[in-house]
């Protein structure tokens, strides 16, 4: 995994030269890839170390959280594997909260300037700073003052339009995940960890993994085909439970041929295949016998 830190004074200690991509990144999508790719290409061609420089909370849930997404497309240690996957060598995390949405551009220019920096690389739009006055061309100046090089990227486009997270977003909600996986560059896939359940579904025969998601990005309610930590298959259902009076979202994961335990760990869940809508069945026997053929269906 890349290194992990917090602050810029801890990115200004760090060995250079240092190659930094700057945004949200949100999913990491193809767009995203591509600004992240010019600063690991500058650290290989000329030395050095590069750095995904990012946020959390996502900045807009702190500085209009009325028009936030509500949904996210990846956790921070997802962001960790896709980021070192590209070659990344660390990530920042810096804690967006209301006291670092006053800083000026000039001063988080100054801040993230102090250690060697020869490469920054954002999206050609990024704006940054308090009240957002920060811009590409402020980061151009600032090169010039500083000696670094700025890599300013134009949108990725995929289907006519702008690759962004909003899009993508709704493609999950849509069950789109061609779509989905096009824009991200690889197939949309929730992680979590299995919490302790009612372990009903073991009563009927069919022993589930249950998942709390928090905020991340989830298709529509219902029966989903699935493939767990992306070789074992079997079937999910994501929803509320009404047959059994259930009290929360979750999504229950049934896998096919298996017998272990997983209580406490950590599976990454793919939906490959919408079979149908969440209901209310008159008695859990009529519930047991719509999973059994629900299970021919996904294995098929």
């Amino acid at each position: 995994m890349p290194i992990r830190i917090n602050t810029l004074e801890e990115l200004a200690s760090q060995d250079g030269p240092l190659h930094l991509a700057l945004g949200v990144f949100d999913g990491i999508h193809v767009g995203h890839q591509v600004v992240i790719d010019r600063a690991v290409s500058a650290a290989r061609e000329q030395g050095g170390r590069a750095f995904v420089v990012t946020f959390s909370p996502h900045p807009i849930r702190v500085i209009a959280p009325g028009k936030a997404p509500k949904s996210l497309l990846a956790t921070l240690d997802e962001k960790a594997e896709v980021v070192k996957a590209l070659g990344v060598d660390g990530l920042l995390v810096i804690c967006f909260d209301a006291e670092f949405a006053k800083m000026t551009a000039e001063a988080f220019v100054s801040k993230l300037t102090a250690g060697n920096i020869a490469t920054v690389s954002v999206g050609e739009d990024w704006r940054f700073g308090s009240k957002r006055l920060g811009d590409v061309e402020m980061l151009r100046q600032a090169g010039k003052v500083h000696g670094f090089n700025l890599e300013a990227v134009p949108p990725v486009m995929w289907d006519g339009e702008r690759i962004s997270s909003t899009r993508i977003r709704q493609a999950i909600r849509d069950g789109n995940f061609s779509a989905a996986e096009s824009m991200l560059g690889r197939p949309y896939e929730v992680t979590g960890k299995v919490i302790e359940g009612r372990r009903l579904g073991r009563q009927i025969g069919f022993p589930t993994a249950n998942l709390s998601l928090g905020d991340l990005q989830i298709p529509q309610d219902g029966v989903w085909a699935v493939t767990v930590d992306g070789k074992m298959k079997g079937i999910a259902n994501l929803g509320m439970r009404p047959t059994v009076g259930g009290s929360e979202k979750l999504l229950e994961v049934h896998l096919f041929d298996f017998s272990g335990d997983l209580y406490g760990k950590t599976i990454r869940v793919r939906f490959d295949r919408y079979i149908r809508a969440e209901q209310k069945f008159a008695s859990v026997d009529d519930l047991k016998q719509q999973i059994g053929r629900d299970v021919i269906s996904a294995r098929s």
